[in-house]
């Protein structure tokens, strides 16, 4: 399986960031199989950054094979979603981007995609661009967002990403995150709703 993930896909989020271009495509990166994070199990800091970053989103399961697909039929290709955390170096991503090197580093190393528990499309109402998902952290709401406010949307990223990759079965598509992005420490309770259920509960270590 593969982690495909959505960068600036939110407005609001784009502007804290200081990112004034208008992308005409979406931004696509990807993350090794070995970033996952899942099952409530803690995430360490890592010791190559001083500045790891929570950026919540609404992540996506694929759920058949497909290649060159069309928007309109990209809804047949996805039966669940989850609330996940793309943890990010954002010291080493601006590092990176003064220099015009390759993203991967400060986005893909172990345990950086955070998955909470999958629930079927279809019991959160079907509509994959009307949910509302939500990070608290010790108890405070830092992101809060519906999925209505992304810049691209979930079917017009599965047909984009698939003219370049096939997708399999299993595959994760991240689909950006909003605004409230910030700076995790050791200690401090993780805990990822979709709605008013929650999905993600862990601990920085």
């Amino acid at each position: 399986m593969k982690i495909i993930a959505v960068g600036m896909n939110y407005d609001r989020h784009n502007k804290e960031l200081g990112h004034t271009l208008v992308n005409k495509e979406p931004v696509i990166f990807l993350k090794p199989d070995s970033a996952i994070l899942k099952d409530g199990k803690p995430f360490f800091l890592p010791d190559f950054s001083e500045e790891i970053h929570y950026e919540t989103e609404l992540v996506v399961r694929i759920c058949r094979l497909g290649k060159n697909i069309a928007p309109r039929f990209a809804h047949r290709y996805y039966d669940a979603v989850t609330v996940g955390i793309d943890f990010t170096a954002r010291d080493l991503q601006r590092r990176f981007r003064e220099t015009g090197n390759p993203w991967e580093l400060c986005k893909g190393f172990d345990n950086s995609a955070a998955i909470g528990t999958f629930v079927p499309l279809q019991q959160v109402g079907s509509n994959v661009q009307n949910l509302d998902f939500s990070l608290q952290i010790d108890g405070k709401t830092v992101q809060q967002a519906n999925t209505s406010e992304m810049l691209f949307e979930v079917d017009d990223l599965i047909a984009y990403v698939s003219r370049f990759m096939t997708l399999k079965i299993g595959d994760l598509l991240f689909t950006g995150t909003p605004s409230g992005v910030g700076p995790v420490a050791i200690g401090q309770h993780l805990q990822g709703y979709l709605g008013e259920d929650k999905l993600l509960d862990f601990y920085i270590r």
